[in-house]
């Protein structure tokens, strides 16, 4: 069955003066369902706070814009209050209790990438609140809440009926939050801006990988990233994952254009992406990407915490480990051919600067 891969913008699913909740529907995008991949987006506004919630789902969260709090309860744990900052991912594992709250003028905004495999919605995250309209007090009768948290009659009211929001509320600027401590983000956070670069090449991009090595949490989430930044006009080698996993792409910057090539050398999409739009690649296709003279950067999920990729094109090609034989047979060239196209990024790496 053919699948639409073309790239699509998030929806607002619910919000208001705090802030909004976002996502993208297996009904538009069907790669999340095929994929089992959630996708969502959270935008605070000043004094915006996420109220606390647990999903169905493990994911990694991504700072995509601002600066704010998060905490993070692990089951069993003790909360941990961290701060953040654009260029932090946080890995949440399944059952793990967050919320979130922005101080600050400019808008926090949080990619949520993750694995429904789980979920009760293939494709979709389901948020379980503990406070608000929807939170889980308002779900037991007065009975159970009085006899769960030995409080009275009056105290039930007032634990089931004083927050009336859903999901996200704007509180007061005079009232404190938890602060974070600077250690609190050791273990939990780990930024991929300011993180040592994976792959840095001169006029091509630059990568830096999110897995159980920077942050050992990715391992429970089953889940690893990267953060690229490709510079103007220059090209993405072709590539895909050779061990069975989907890759999920946000555009955080720019604009560019995209090539997937699956099944009998089809090429199943051919477009442009602009900042905002998420598209996934399926498992063994072959995908490219060439900016436009602005530049472009994409943060991305792989269903597995420690990918490998295979590329077709520079100084790790798979080309390039064939003997000369088995091309000119393949291509049906001549050696002089064979040598031309062996020869040809024998030294580059997965980036390609622009034609000059």
């Amino acid at each position: 069955m053919e699948v639409d891969l073309s790239p699509k913008l998030c929806k607002k699913v619910y919000g208001g003066d705090g802030g909004s909740y976002y996502a993208w529907s297996p009904a538009e995008l069907a790669m999340l369902k095929e994929g089992n991949i959630g996708a969502a987006k959270l935008a605070l506004e000043k004094n915006g706070f996420a109220l606390p919630r647990y999903s169905d789902s493990a994911k990694v969260a991504y700072v995509l814009q601002g600066n704010g709090v998060a905490g993070i309860v692990l089951p069993e744990k003790e909360e941990n209050v961290v701060a953040l900052k654009k260029g932090d991912a946080i890995a949440l594992p399944f059952g793990v209790v967050t919320w979130w709250y922005n101080k600050e003028d400019t808008e926090l905004v949080v990619l949520f990438l993750g694995d429904t495999s789980t979920a009760h919605k293939t494709g979709e995250f389901t948020d379980f609140f503990l406070t608000g309209s929807n939170g889980i007090f308002t779900g037991f009768s007065s009975e159970f809440v009085s006899r769960a948290w030995d409080v009275d009659d009056k105290a039930v009211k007032t634990l089931v009926g004083n927050q009336t929001a859903k999901g996200i509320v704007k509180l007061d600027g005079s009232f404190k939050m938890p602060e974070p401590k600077k250690e609190s983000r050791e273990g939990f956070v780990y930024n991929c801006e300011e993180a040592p670069l994976d792959v840095d090449i001169k006029d091509g991009g630059k990568v830096v990988l999110l897995n159980t090595k920077n942050l050992p949490l990715v391992a429970e989430v089953g889940l690893g990233a990267d953060l690229v930044r490709l510079d103007g006009k220059a090209m993405c080698s072709p590539g895909f994952s050779c061990d069975s996993a989907l890759q999920v792409t946000y555009i955080v910057s720019g604009s560019g254009r995209v090539q997937v090539v699956g099944v009998d050398g089809r090429r199943v999409l051919e477009t442009t992406v602009k900042a905002g739009h998420l598209f996934i690649v399926p498992r063994f296709f072959v995908v490219s990407k060439i900016c436009d003279p602005d530049g472009m950067s994409w943060f991305s999920i792989i269903t597995t915490p420690n990918p490998i990729f295979t590329h077709l094109a520079g100084r790790t090609s798979v080309w390039k480990a064939l003997s000369p034989q088995v091309l000119e047979a393949s291509l049906k060239v001549s050696p002089d051919d064979e040598q031309l196209f062996r020869s040809k990024r024998m030294n580059e790496e997965i980036f390609f600067p622009p034609p000059q």
